[in-house]
């Protein structure tokens, strides 16, 4: 099988992703593999964390000041916070777990171009569950190395923390001088989670769902494909993080105007129910329940109109390196049947 060029898979893609979107087409079908799409290709794994705090000097170190709230520190207290951080991640973990799986399952229907979510369910249990903990590995490796990375600048920041906390102003030149020379090591970091992401489940996933290949034998297959052709691939990573981004602007784009008029609707409706109702239990009932509805049209809408674009991103994945790994490419692009050839009719 000739491999095409990343441009070449970009057209093929498109006409994968209408097929199986729409032909047959069903609403409540198309709904629940677009929000599959989202989950799956959407969902980065990542997250944001904000701490914030709030200090009074004039009380002790074994409390922290809430506005009008001491709130004192004992064993129960940090008991309770350990077993609520424990909670969430485990609960973090399950979800990332079940993604996992729905990566794969959508995969399933992708290269089978069949619809329903349950048979690759199933079918990729244990393979599914092995490339979440090898995500797991390969996320906390990264994190370990962004905090080496970042620990230099650690002495800078606790010199700032406590020019504030004795209540001297901060040198602006000397944030900038700090921050500024972590900007290139972030950039650099999330160029290099972006490319390992790609490697992750455009590349190594095939060969774990259909070979229930090891991480060492789905790493070594990969790299020696991305040695063999670098351009390529590099080419291909560049397409495949440009592109949807591209589509989402220009979805954007087109649907700003409708969503600000929704918008003023929504609020008009608010605001007229509220007048008529007043703020007694049936307003704000009537009020609650109007926000869920619009709630849920929001995400419904949503995900009908960046589904596709989430599923065409894993056709284009799927083209691509279906055109250089033969057991994918087989799926895709199954052989003709044998013509056969009739005997010879003896006279």
């Amino acid at each position: 099988m000739p491999a095409i060029s990343p441009a070449d898979a970009i057209s093929p893609a498109i006409q994968r992703t209408k097929i199986f979107l729409f032909r047959p087409f069903s609403l409540g079908t198309y709904l629940k593999l677009c929000l599959v799409a989202a989950l799956t290709e959407g969902s980065s794994g990542g997250g944001n964390f904000n701490f914030s705090s709030w200090g009074n000097h004039s009380h002790s170190r074994q409390s922290f000041a809430w506005p009008n709230m001491p709130v004192h520190v004992t064993p129960l207290t940090i008991a309770a916070g350990l077993a609520m951080i424990a909670l969430v991640m485990l609960l973090g973990f399950w979800i990332a777990w079940l993604i996992t799986r729905l990566r794969f399952a959508y995969f399933h229907c992708l290269i089978h171009n069949i619809k329903f979510i349950r048979p690759g369910w199933r079918l990729y249990r244990e393979p599914a569950t092995r490339f979440f903990w090898l995500n797991v590995v390969v996320g906390l490796c990264f994190l370990v190395c962004l905090l080496l990375a970042l620990l230099p600048f650690a002495a800078g920041f606790i010199g700032l923390y406590h020019t504030l906390q004795s209540g001297g102003r901060p040198n602006v030149g000397a944030i900038f001088a700090l921050i500024l020379p972590m900007i290139p090591i972030i950039l650099l970091f999330a160029l290099a989670g972006i490319a390992v992401n790609i490697v992750l489940r455009d590349f190594m996933l095939p060969h774990y769902a259909l070979e229930n290949a090891t991480a060492g034998q789905a790493w070594s297959a990969v790299w020696a494909r991305i040695r063999f052709e670098k351009g390529g691939f590099f080419v291909y990573a560049l397409l495949r993080v440009l592109l949807p981004i591209v589509a989402s602007i220009g979805i954007v784009v087109v649907l700003i105007i409708p969503a600000i008029l929704c918008i003023i609707v929504g609020a008009v409706v608010v605001v007229a129910l509220h007048a008529a109702l007043g703020s007694g239990p049936a307003g704000i009932f009537i009020a609650v329940s109007v926000g869920i509805v619009a709630f849920v049209v929001a995400m419904a809408v949503f995900i009908a109109v960046f589904g596709p674009v989430y599923t065409w991103t894993r056709q284009y994945a799927l083209l691509f390196y279906g055109n250089r790994y033969q057991p994918l490419g087989d799926i895709l692009y199954p052989p003709p049947p044998p013509i056969a050839i009739p005997a010879p009719v003896m006279p």
